[in-house]
C-alpha cells in the first residue's frame, strides 16, 4: 500500500516528506517496526550532503519516493539538483550506503529520477536557512 503524502509531514525529529515523496507500508512489516524504519532511513538520508550545497540531500528536497517492501529491502527514487551534477555517478552509492548500514534493511536501491524536475522550493525551511535563503 503506498500513502501518499499531501503536504509536508514533520516527524519526531522535525524532518518532512515532501508532497511528492510516498513511503510505501508493508502490511508483513508490523507498524512499530515501520515507523523506527522510516524514521532510521530519515536519519540515514540526513547524513549525505550535496558537496555543492551547504544542506543534506533529504532537506534538499532530492528524495521522492521511500519504500520498504514486506522482505525488508528499500527502494528509493531520488534527483540530483541538475542533471550534469558532478556527483552523480557518486551520490546513488552514497544513499544506498547510508540505508544499508541501518539495522533490519535487507537491500538498498536507489534510482535516479528527473522527473519531475527538482526545483528550490522543493527545499525545506531548514535548507533554505542552510544556504542563505531566510
Amino acid at each position: 500500500m503506498i500513502d501518499d503524502i499531501d503536504s509536508r509531514v514533520a516527524t519526531d525529529e522535525g524532518a518532512a516528506i515532501s508532497a511528492d515523496s510516498a513511503v510505501s507500508e508493508a502490511s508483513a512489516v508490523p507498524s512499530d517496526e515501520l515507523a523506527r524504519l522510516t524514521d532510521d532511513i530519515i536519519k540515514a538520508l540526513k547524513t549525505v550532503y550535496d558537496p555543492e550545497i551547504p544542506a543534506d540531500i533529504y532537506e534538499l528536497g532530492l528524495i521522492y519516493k521511500i519504500d520498504i517492501e514486506d522482505d525488508r529491502s528499500v527502494r528509493i527514487e531520488m534527483t540530483l539538483t541538475a542533471p550534469g551534477c558532478p556527483v552523480a555517478g557518486e551520490m546513488p552509492t552514497w544513499v544506498e550506503n547510508a540505508v544499508a548500514s541501518i539495522e533490519g534493511i535487507s537491500h538498498v536501491d536507489v534510482e535516479i529520477v528527473f522527473d519531475p524536475p527538482w526545483t528550490p522550493d522543493r527545499m525545506s525551511e531548514e535548507a533554505q536557512v542552510a544556504v542563505g535563503w531566510f
